[in-house]
């Protein structure tokens, strides 16, 4: 066994331990993109890929290296739980070894059963890429693959849907033109297709597409897809009142975020809509990308509102949870920069100025619960003072404290102090940068105990 292969084994053990707190990315410990998110038995589970460094140049597909797929869970999209490898790449029955191409995976519930679904390089070179799939008890595992794949099928980015008649069908494809996108009835086994693929037709043939989702709402469905055109990569969509077609376009669900790829999927999760996707801020490399979610809107007629991409995601921290400020709602008077030299991957607060704040808004406080703040900052410089207020930059204050020069921008120290207010409930908070002229100092992330 490789020292690769070793340190994959512990990481992926030491991941299935410990949560994983964040906002936009929504992981960092490990690049995670094409995220299916799935709701079962009241808790939400992600299905992504993974991108790692390291391929030669005869590894990987189009520049991409993805060894291998993990599960992630939550029940309060603020902590997500890995629970460890789910499929590696040379445990493919029916797959090249060491192919590094494991793209876009899928996981459904039929009954009391769990079916995955994922593309990979068939052994026998018969296709790009095939379609296999992986039954299982839980919707964590583990899962017993099918020995071949899903005959009948050529494409990527397999997507089971099922109906509330219990039908089953799967959307898959990628490509220009007429049939690049393609849906075919399950059977009852969900492991072979009834008939033949069928094209997807209503939906704009110009420029490349892939990433298909289908949703059902209100009694209608929503078949959704990225697409490379005049404007990037955009995800779009449309409807029809059959899981099959045709359908009438829509128009555009997010517009293109310079991200080139932005695989996708939505999911109602205790009221309210999420659109998942993913984009490659944190490593700065678009074969490196991060899953992240933002809540979605329905007009009355069924329509999405266009959603533009943010840095706070979705979710209300507790007080107690690790709140990191850089992903804001609004800042002022400071800048945003990756983390330097850090065991972690993130990013800081940092060109602070005096007069200047970070707005971020959803922080669930417990009336008395809370008395003790705590910062992780850094100064080469005289410092400052950083204040937590809620409401706006000028309202009540909660806790306060002073920062002296750390020995320089990327000592980082924990300065605590105790809470000078109390607050009850959700409330929007601003943290307020207050000292003499030139850069105060950096921020990394902030905590209430």
């Amino acid at each position: 066994m490789t020292f690769k292969k070793v340190l994959s084994i512990v990481c992926c053990t030491l991941a299935t331990i410990y949560s994983v707190t964040a906002q936009n990315p929504l992981v960092t410990h490990l690049y995670t993109a094409d995220p299916t998110a799935r709701v079962f038995d009241d808790i939400l589970y992600i299905y992504p890929s993974h991108d790692i460094e390291g391929c030669t140049e005869d590894q990987g597909s189009n520049g991409f290296c993805m060894p291998d797929y993990h599960i992630f869970s939550t029940t309060d999209l603020i902590n997500y739980r890995d629970h460890g490898v789910a499929l590696d790449q040379n445990d493919v029955p029916w797959g090249q070894k060491n192919m590094y191409g494991m793209w876009a995976p899928d996981c459904i519930k039929k009954g009391d059963k769990y079916y995955y679904y994922y593309p990979g390089m068939p052994e026998d070179k018969s296709a790009f890429r095939r379609v296999g799939v992986g039954i299982s008890d839980s919707p964590t595992g583990p899962f017993t693959w099918e020995k071949d794949y899903i005959k009948g099928i050529q494409g990527i980015d397999p997507n089971p849907f099922v109906d509330d008649d219990g039908k089953a069908y799967i959307y898959y494809g990628g490509g220009k033109g007429t049939g690049a996108l393609k849906v075919a009835r399950l059977k009852d086994n969900m492991t072979e297709i009834e008939g033949k693929p069928e094209d997807i037709i209503g939906i704009p043939e110009e420029g490349y597409r892939e990433a298909s989702f289908m949703f059902k709402r209100n009694g209608l469905y929503y078949f959704s897809w990225g697409r490379v055109n005049q404007n990037n990569y955009e995800i779009e969509y449309a409807t029809s009142k059959s899981p099959m077609g045709p359908f009438d376009f829509q128009g555009v669900i997010m517009p293109n975020i310079d991200n080139g790829t932005n695989h996708h999927s939505i999911v109602e999760y205790k009221g309210k809509w999420y659109l998942f996707y993913h984009y490659w801020s944190l490593s700065n490399h678009n074969r490196l990308r991060s899953m992240r979610a933002d809540e979605i809107i329905f007009n009355k007629n069924g329509s999405i509102v266009p959603k533009v991409a943010t840095l706070r995601g979705i979710g209300t921290p507790k007080a107690g949870d690790l709140i990191q400020l850089d992903r804001y709602n609004d800042l002022v008077n400071a800048k945003i920069s990756l983390l330097k030299d850090q065991p972690t991957k993130g990013w800081q607060i940092d060109y602070i100025k005096e007069y200047g704040w970070v707005q971020f808004d959803r922080v669930l406080f417990e009336k008395g619960k809370q008395n003790k703040f705590t910062a992780r900052v850094a100064s080469g410089s005289q410092g400052g003072t950083l204040e937590i207020r809620i409401d706006n930059p000028q309202g009540p204050l909660l806790a306060r404290i002073k920062i002296e020069n750390t020995g320089g921008w990327n000592n980082w120290k924990e300065i605590t102090a105790p809470f000078i207010n109390q607050t009850k409930g959700v409330k929007n908070i601003f943290a307020t940068f207050k000292g003499p002229k030139g850069y105060l100092y950096n921020l990394d992330w902030i905590k209430f105990e």
